[in-house]
């Protein structure tokens, strides 16, 4: 049965904004049947169902929504409508183009399209919002779970105005057009207060512009909730509660590191030990902790920020990222000197952060003294509990991520719903591995042994392959073999 989303379902004629507001109705989706879905609230007296059956020339069904719900649906008809508004071309100056733009990007309709955007994002729990100029006009889509989704579209002529708009919110320069920009817009939406973090660069057809959604009203998840293994869980407490050392958490941006590190820092004891982070940028504000944002433009690097925290006599520290040699250098000054510090780096597997410590300028003997364990991690999407459907997989899919057959095996997939906007999967979850420092381990670390022995040693310390914790959680109904290896495969 196929529907009619409602942001394809047009507002018909004679109808508007205030009309479905005042009767508090909307029209939905239409049935494979022909049938006129109208979304009605508690407060609605069903007055104006006529009008709208009327104003489609179909028959009507009520169903009843909330509020909240009714409200949004009827901005996106409504928007959507507006949004069709003819633009004539502007010939003059470029102060006087900057200008009608500026004034462009202060109308209703844009306004209301870049609010839609925002609030359709949060709504899907959307981590970034891409506004891109392609050749045949704006195209926008939601980075959802780790991939990128369609969003609602503005015409091809709100193109400037949309882009400005976004940039007046962000106090970004609307006339210059020609170099990469960023800056952030604070939000406050039911409550809950939204950084959006917005970077602008110029591309072939226009400016693509990049709003990262930071939810400052957010709690940090807490450890027991990323999806760690019994096992994994149990040694991150462990590891946690200790006095001093190294804890690095590794793998590529957006697999969830800096959350894991703040799920760590949420089992110490704010109140009894002087806990500070150095951050770029500040993602959830922690009760008791002294977070420091970099701020390059102002000289307050990692390195800097880094150097001076450690004269406030902290317990426990937490670098963003250990980007530079520098850094490197003073965090593991710090594990040597007495203090926890947990910090992140961009490597494959848990592994290959010791070469990449050495690489970094850090002497074998330091890395074998200071670090205590690295877990490497990525996030797989969760099915989406609605639609799930048993499938026979992929063998040789199996093969890849489980290391052996499993003939005749059925596996769960998501079929794809509204409530998942068709892609099958809501939310995620991490898959991880553990290595945690042995002797024989340090040893190899000092002796500058190869990767090849270091994964050996690696294995005799009992580390287990992420891509297994991934099929685990696969044969659990949690996500999809493809999923495992869309993350894990080199």
């Amino acid at each position: 049965m196929h529907l009619i989303a409602p942001d394809e379902l047009p507002l018909a004629e004679g109808l508007s904004r205030d009309f479905l507001l005042h009767h508090r109705l909307c029209p939905w989706h239409v049935t494979a049947a022909g049938t006129l879905v109208v979304a009605a609230d508690a407060g609605s007296l069903l007055d104006g169902a006529d009008e709208l059956a009327f104003a489609y020339g179909r028959a009507v069904r009520v169903e009843q929504t909330t509020a909240d719900e009714l409200e949004r649906l009827v901005e996106r008809i409504a928007t959507r409508a507006e949004r069709t508004i003819e633009l004539a071309r502007v010939e003059g100056t470029e102060d006087d183009l900057a200008t009608d733009v500026r004034n462009l990007a202060n109308q209703p309709p844009v306004i209301r399209y870049v609010n839609l955007l925002v609030r359709d994002a949060f709504d899907a729990g959307a981590s970034d919002i891409h506004v891109e100029a392609t050749r045949g006009g704006l195209m926008a889509r939601f980075r959802l779970d780790g991939v990128l989704v369609p969003a609602p579209e503005p015409p091809a002529e709100l193109q400037h105005a949309v882009v400005s708009r976004i940039k007046l919110l962000a106090e970004l320069d609307i006339a210059e057009r020609r170099r990469p920009q960023d800056g952030r817009i604070r939000v406050r939406l039911e409550s809950r207060e939204l950084d959006l973090r917005v970077s602008t660069v110029p591309t072939l057809f226009g400016e693509s512009v990049v709003l990262r959604l930071l939810d400052r009203g957010g709690r940090p998840v807490r450890l027991g909730e990323l999806g760690m293994p019994p096992a994994v869980l149990a040694a991150m407490e462990r590891l946690a509660a200790r006095p001093h050392g190294m804890i690095l958490s590794t793998g590529p941006t957006g697999s969830g590191k800096t959350t894991t590190l703040y799920a760590a820092l949420g089992l110490r004891d704010g109140r009894a030990e002087k806990i500070v982070t150095v951050e770029d940028p500040v993602e959830y504000q922690l009760p008791g902790v002294s977070q420091v944002p970099v701020h390059r433009q102002a000289g307050v690097t990692f390195g800097v920020a880094l150097r001076s925290i450690l004269r406030q006599d902290p317990d426990v520290v937490m670098v963003g990222e250990m980007r530079d040699a520098e850094t490197a250098e003073i965090a593991v000054q710090a594990a040597m000197t007495g203090h926890l510090v947990f910090s992140t780096l961009h490597t494959n597997d848990a592994v290959g952060a010791i070469p990449r410590l050495l690489d970094l300028g850090v002497p074998d003997y330091l890395v074998a003294a200071t670090l205590e364990a690295v877990l490497a991690q990525r996030l797989v999407r969760k099915l989406c509990t609605e639609c799930t459907e048993e499938h026979a997989p992929n063998p040789d899919h199996v093969l890849r991520v489980a290391g052996h057959a499993a003939d005749g095996v059925r596996l769960l997939r998501g079929r794809g719903c509204g409530a998942c906007r068709g892609t099958g999967f809501r939310g995620r979850l991490g898959v991880f591995e553990l290595l945690v420092m042995d002797d024989d381990l340090r040893d190899a670390v000092v002796h500058r042994n190869g990767r090849g022995r270091l994964r050996a040693a690696a294995e005799a310390a009992g580390i287990r392959p992420m891509r297994l914790d991934g099929w685990d959680k696969v044969v659990a109904g949690l996500t999809t073999v493809e999923e495992v290896l869309r993350v894990t495969q080199a």
